[in-house]
């Protein structure tokens, strides 16, 4: 049987032992805390960041819009009073202009357009798509691949211009297949927070030639095919700008909410870091006066 004086010694040595795996474990959370704190604040400078970038173009983007919009009305202003409309033939395919871009981290702003052309494509099952934009060529081609006939990359890394709208509707007119009529998908700008996906109607030549008004015009026959084409590429112009400010505007509302949000994870892991810093000296203070009473008792 072991004597008193040896108790308190035994007792003593006993204490550090079976603090020592808590407070190791404490010092490894202490360094996982301090790690994520430090990637959030890099995920919150980064976010910011871009922000500023947005809001920057944001103002460029909307003028360009409103400038291209002078296009687009100009040519739906022709066709309405020449009562233009969509020719119904039998068996004839509707061609489908989707207007996105290759960029992404900018909300369920291109996810939005692909769910309304599925929608669509559902209803109207004998369609044609041409997608501009690498996002929603590839959310599409999951469920709308043989629909694709036509893509086409680069979109939206600057302003876009009349130049690419057109050399766009070149390519569009130079397809075999003998479409009823031609929509463009795009989404519409409401304001610098709201958007909705919107279609204007490019017609072909055979819906001008049957317009009620459109030879009170006295346009020449054989430029018709010519006027068509512009009038796509007016059209095109009018979408990618209008689509382009709404894919700045959601990319600026985007990083503003993740800024936000790493603002709140920093304060949450903040008061984490700093109650676990409290236990791990607390801790140490309850060692080092436990080692020192058991001293004392010896």
């Amino acid at each position: 049987m072991l004597s008193r004086a040896v108790r308190p010694a035994l007792r003593a040595a006993a204490v550090p032992t079976r603090a020592a795996a808590p407070s190791a474990a404490t010092f490894a959370t202490l360094r996982e805390i301090e790690g994520r704190l430090k990637s959030i604040r890099n995920i919150e400078k980064i976010t910011n960041t871009m922000k500023i970038v947005a809001s920057t173009k944001l103002n460029r983007a909307q003028r360009a819009m409103a400038d291209s919009r002078t296009y687009g009305k100009t040519s739906n202003e022709v066709f309405e009073s020449a009562e233009t409309k969509a020719i119904e033939g039998e068996g004839k395919k509707k061609l489908v202009v989707v207007c996105s871009s290759d960029k992404g981290l900018c909300g369920g702003i291109h996810s939005g357009l692909s769910r309304f052309i599925r929608r669509k494509a559902a209803a109207e099952s004998n369609m044609d798509l041409v997608i501009i934009g690498e996002k929603a060529r590839a959310q599409l081609s999951r469920t709308n691949a043989r629909d694709i006939v036509l893509n086409f990359a680069g979109a939206g890394k600057d302003i876009p211009t009349f130049a690419e709208a057109q050399a766009i509707a070149d390519q569009i007119v130079q397809l075999q297949t003998d479409y009823s009529e031609v929509e463009i998908v795009y989404n519409k700008f409401i304001n610098a927070s709201s958007y909705e996906p919107a279609v204007v109607e490019a017609f072909s030549v055979e819906a001008l030639t049957d317009s009620p008004n459109f030879w009170a015009f006295e346009a020449d026959e054989d430029q018709l095919p010519n006027l068509r084409e512009y009038a796509l590429a007016n059209s095109l112009y009018w979408a990618l700008a209008e689509g382009h400010a709404c894919e700045i505007s959601a990319r600026r509302n985007a990083m503003d909410n993740a800024s936000k949000n790493a603002g709140e994870m920093i304060g949450k892991y903040q008061i984490l870091y700093n109650r676990t810093r409290q236990a791990v000296i607390t801790n140490e203070l309850v060692e080092i006066i436990t080692g020192a009473t058991a001293s004392a008792d010896m």
